[in-house]
């Protein structure tokens, strides 16, 4: 049986770069953060207005929304562009953010914009850059390439390398201060890493300093001590946007309270942002939200079994270790909705407001289908079956 004409868009003899992208990109994983991405501008309709009313400066009621549609146009375009590049393409521009990043983020103590405490973005008219965003994907991208040529034998310090890139890059997040940001990065890392060839004793080793740096991040920043203490307390102030969250997602039941019924929204300020979640809950009911959690299982579980089926080393690395990223961010974000952790100030990725947030995800995810997408020997039979040379004897 032959497949309709009208069924795609493009012929199968069309030798056209767009044609040949089409054909090679994993269609499912970019269906799935699409979808993710039309349901982040459904939801900002819905948390708009009750945003407005917490800043009286803005009279549009759907303000953030049409912010939301422009933030959600270029993260869509951002992940098309670079799901178009080749894996040396997404080596170069990682290597280019990953030193812009840095260099803007050696910047902010002096040019940013401080907000709660925080010196995280460089306010660029209307629109606020956060370059940490950028500094994750990119990161990871580059790691994973140290870490590969590390593995060839011709004397490149890959490893060492990759650690003073994800040091110095910790260092300047923790200067701002951010400390989720700082757990998110080292967490993403350290997987990357293990996916690369780390020895076992390494991994008990790692483990130890993370315990350690755990314990000195606590005993130096006053923020993060008080998070922890008032996760869990009986202080009502203390947990008022944790409690108001769980009560919308509560209140919303399996099939929600309805569109725009949502009065939990009202009360939580930074309900556009990382707590969007609790106002899908809440209006939509469980089947939306579990609706939302199939998605981000369906991009994690399907892109690392497309990863892991590579036969290159660092596109193998860097492509588990991008949708690690999403889906952690995802995990961490769900959770502090659901009072599981203490509050993160970490966005939801493709459906939090924020134009950095959206531009940064979109960007991860397109270094991601850009790593997977079809080429030829990309996917040869058993070749990822292979040992590999452990990176650290």
């Amino acid at each position: 049986m032959t497949t309709p004409a009208w069924s795609h868009p493009f012929s199968r003899n069309d030798q056209s770069a767009i044609a040949k992208w089409f054909w090679t990109v994993d269609r499912g994983l970019l269906s799935a953060a699409l979808g993710l991405i039309g349901l982040g501008v459904a939801l900002s309709f819905a948390s708009s207005p009750a945003a407005i009313a917490a800043d009286e400066s803005i009279t549009d009621p759907f303000h953030y929304s049409w912010r939301m549609i422009v933030f959600a146009g270029g993260g869509v375009t951002l992940m098309l562009l670079a799901s178009l590049m080749s894996p040396r393409g997404v080596r170069r521009i990682a290597v280019l953010g990953l030193l812009g990043a840095i260099f803007v983020m050696m910047l902010l103590p002096f040019i940013g914009d401080t907000v709660k405490g925080a010196a995280r973005w460089i306010n660029l008219g209307p629109f606020g850059l956060q370059p940490s965003e950028f500094a994750k994907p990119c990161l990871i991208v580059f790691a994973a390439w140290m870490f590969a040529e590390s593995q060839k034998g011709r004397g490149v310090p890959g490893v060492s390398i990759a650690f003073a890139a994800w040091g110095l890059t910790v260092a300047l997040l923790l200067i701002q201060p951010d400390i989720g940001q700082t757990l998110l990065v080292t967490t993403t890392f350290m997987a990357v890493f293990f996916m690369a060839g780390m020895p076992l004793k390494w991994v008990v080793a790692l483990a130890a300093a993370g315990a350690a740096g755990m314990a000195a991040i606590f005993l130096s920043f006053s923020h993060f001590r008080d998070r922890l203490a008032a996760h869990g307390s009986a202080d009502a102030d203390a947990t008022f946007q944790i409690d108001r969250a769980s009560e919308a997602i509560r209140a919303g039941g399996l099939f929600g309270r309805g569109v725009g019924e949502g009065v939990m929204k009202r009360k939580v300020p930074d309900l556009h942002t990382d707590f969007i979640y609790s106002v899908g809950a809440e209006e939509f009911g469980l089947i939306l939200s579990l609706a939302m959690i199939a998605l981000y299982a369906f991009i994690v579980i399907r892109g690392m079994r497309k990863a892991m089926r590579l036969n290159d080393p660092f596109e193998q690395t860097a492509a588990a270790g991008l949708f690690v990223l999403i889906g952690l961010q995802a995990c961490i974000n769900i959770a502090v909705n659901l009072s599981l952790i203490p509050t993160k100030g970490m966005t939801l990725p493709f459906i939090s407001y924020g134009g950095s947030s959206m531009l940064a995800m979109g960007l991860t995810m397109g270094f991601a289908l850009a790593l997977t997408r079809r080429r030829p020997g990309a996917y040869e039979l058993g070749a990822a079956l292979q040992p590999r040379r452990r990176l650290l004897p």
